[in-house]
């Protein structure tokens, strides 16, 4: 199809503004390529990560020599209202990082009538004090003697021995789930405790008295209700480690620091995610093991190498980083844009640096999915256990174009086979893919007082599935290969009635949904079926008037802001994506408005972006879409728009990749 001029006012600048663009911001690349030849950004969350190393120093007994710095990061991100927020511009704080954020400054030592804990205390008893928080948040009051063990749900160690056929298996849970379980496990059997010193205890926290105060968890269901039935059982739980009835607990614990050892990541860190990590660290010291023993040592000085950040004069320390996936996306973004490595030196050492960190380990989905030979990559640099299809997918469509732009196939051939191999295995029965695991859907689990944080299972998506037939369209498999046929009928049944897909990943339906739309072209899907063009016209009418497109992270709670909010670099990338892939002609207002939005956006060779587009966890525990008008959700759920449940993430590089290549798409047709 021929090419519409994207700017038809001035036709000359679709050559001037645009390339121009493009060609800043492969400069700013060059500028920005790690020396080893990876590109990542900083995976910014919220303030509950510092706030729980700060805590986590106290309870290790182990100072870090930025540990003001760190404090003042905290300090430095209060709301005006005395509050913590989960993502940036959330219209209103959480109770639970403001109850954490406020133990942990008083854990270093700030009174507790200084003006920001004021603050806080107010904004704490106008929302309810700590009755709300959830179960993590009282598991790090507990660690620091300021929450009562036996009032915490119960994680017993021997759910380490449950084979893989029972529900409750730690293999049925999502595998950020289960990496924090194991450690804690440990830290809930031995009742871990390092009491803060008298004069920082948290009483005023307590206005009535420890003893009044109701320390049990929100009732979420009737008498006769799976609610109920797991109370009751917690309860029991209790009432037996209390009394010693716990026989065989030691060979218990022994096995789940076995699992916690083994699955400690190259770089000093668990699971390249900050909750098995910081447990995994307390849990072995709670069982003996000193600071200097070479997994704690590791792990500490992780710390210090590239999990942290300096930002406006504070230390930001990542809940993860995404090297992988920022390397694997960038150099997407340079194809898109007509780049070789023979033009750019830099691409063959991204290519090198990707090509190392192939997963060649069978890990935590080899215990499901025996016998498939391990091929894929994960997010992080040093993570042997967890591959994910999402990483895997995409470095897969940059090695199928490398392919077929000449790159020797010698250094190709065994990787793609392999992923490709991976993947198929990976699909799930219902034809879609997760992001780690396969058929990780078992909802009972979600019913446990333990998991009353985002998600704790990691059923398909719309977007993992798209990016993997996507891939699977760039190796020439086309829609009549069975595993294509499963996973364009799982996406037609994830497809809402307006036209958008549900963003598991990113935010939200315009991520979805610009994930779908070049998946259903690359593997021959006619894109000029209704379905196919709802989509694409949902896209265009939620276009903002400057030209760009932006949705709040508040559209996981809040169906009318569903493709709503500010306009951002990131998603403005993704509706283009969408719509260059359904009909350049149809939607070219649209199209042309969008390019002038980034072009005039452009500072310096990148885009600015504030708002956190990226998702860990919409706070639906079940990790799927969730229908928004079900009566009583928020109250079932315990969050609102402020997403106390929820997790989300600016990735620092979203607001250049993505930008950079919707640019190249549109100029190069």
């Amino acid at each position: 199809m021929e090419t519409v001029p994207l700017i038809r006012e001035n036709p000359e600048t679709l050559d001037t503004q645009p390339a121009t663009a493009i060609s800043a911001a492969l400069g700013w690349l060059r500028t920005a390529q790690d020396p080893a030849g990876y590109w990542v950004g900083m995976l910014e969350s919220n303030c509950c990560m510092e706030a729980e190393w700060l805590l986590a120093f106290h309870v290790l007994g182990y100072r870090h020599p930025e540990q003001p710095a760190i404090m003042q990061g905290l300090l430095d991100r209060q709301r005006a209202d005395g509050s913590w927020e989960t993502y940036h511009g959330a219209p209103a704080g959480d109770i639970n990082a403001t109850v954490e954020c406020y133990a942990a400054l008083r854990c270093v030592g700030l009174a507790a009538d200084h003006p920001a804990l004021s603050r806080a205390r107010a904004w704490i008893f106008r929302h309810g004090g700590l009755r709300g928080v959830r179960v993590f948040t009282r598991y790090w009051l507990a660690l620091i003697g300021e929450w009562p063990w036996a009032r915490t749900p119960n994680l017993p160690p021997e759910i380490i021995r449950f084979p893989l056929w029972f529900p409750f298996s730690i293999y049925n849970f999502a595998s950020w789930a289960r990496a924090t379980m194991v450690p804690l496990c440990i830290l809930s059997a031995r009742r871990h405790v390092r009491p803060l010193p008298p004069e920082r205890r948290l009483d005023e926290l307590f206005p009535e008295g420890r003893e009044a105060f109701d320390y049990r968890l929100p009732r979420r269901g009737g008498l006769f209700s799976w609610d109920t039935f797991f109370r009751l059982a917690d309860s029991a739980l209790h009432r037996l480690q209390s009394l010693g009835l716990t026989p065989g607990r030691r060979a218990a614990e022994a096995r789940c620091l076995e699992w916690v050892i083994r699955h400690q990541d190259a770089d000093g860190a668990w699971g390249g995610i900050q909750p098995p990590w910081i447990y995994g660290l307390m849990a072995l010291h709670a069982a003996g093991y000193p600071l200097s023993h070479p997994v704690l040592a590791a792990g500490l000085s992780a710390l210090d190498q590239h999990w942290s950040y300096w930002r406006d004069g504070s230390l930001r320390i990542q809940a993860s980083e995404s090297p992988v996936w920022d390397t694997a996306l960038t150099l997407l973004a340079m194809l898109d844009c007509g780049c070789t490595p023979e033009s750019h030196p830099e691409m063959g050492r991204a290519l090198d640096w990707l090509l190392d960190r192939e997963v060649r380990h069978p890990g935590d989905w080899s215990v499901r999915q025996p016998g498939v030979e391990p091929g894929g990559w994960a997010f992080e640099r040093a993570n042997l256990h967890y591959p994910d299809v999402d990483d895997t997918a995409v470095v897969l469509i940059i090695l199928a174009r490398l392919r077929r732009l000449g790159v020797p196939a010698e250094r190709l051939e065994g990787p793609i086979r392999r992923a490709r191999d991976w993947l198929l295995a990976m699909e799930c029965s219902g034809g879609g893919w997760a992001a780690f695991d396969r058929d990780n859907n078992r909802e009972i689990l979600t019913r446990i007082p333990f998991c009353d944080f985002g998600e704790a299972l990691d059923p398909p998506s719309a977007d993992v599935t798209a990016h993997v037939l996507e891939a699977f369209g760039e190796l020439g498999m086309d829609a009549h290969h069975p595993a294509i046929v499963r996973g364009l009928d799982f996406l037609r049944r994830e497809q809402e009635s307006w036209g958008s897909w549900f963003g598991r990943w990113g935010v939200n339906h315009i991520y979805g949904t610009a994930a779908v739309l070049p998946a259903l072209r690359h593997v021959g899907e006619d894109m000029d079926s209704g379905y196919v063009r709802r989509a694409a016209d949902w896209l265009a009418s939620v276009q903002n008037p400057d030209g760009g497109w932006g949705e709040s992270c508040a559209s996981y709670m809040d169906a009318d802001l569903i493709g709503r909010g500010p306009s951002t670099a990131s998603q403005t990338a993704w509706a283009l994506f969408g719509l260059l892939a359904v009909d350049r002609e149809a939607y070219a207002s649209s199209i042309e408005r969008g390019v002038r939005y980034l072009v005039a956006t452009q500072r310096e060779g990148t885009w600015e972006e504030p708002w956190f587009t990226g998702t860990g966890f919409p706070g639906y525990g079940v990790g799927a879409r969730t229908r928004l008008g079900e009566p009583g959700l928020s109250a079932r759920l315990a969050q609102g728009k402020e997403l106390q449940r929820g997790f989300m993430i600016n990735y620092n590089l979203y607001r250049h990749y993505f930008p950079l290549a919707a640019l190249g798409r549109a100029a190069r047709g």
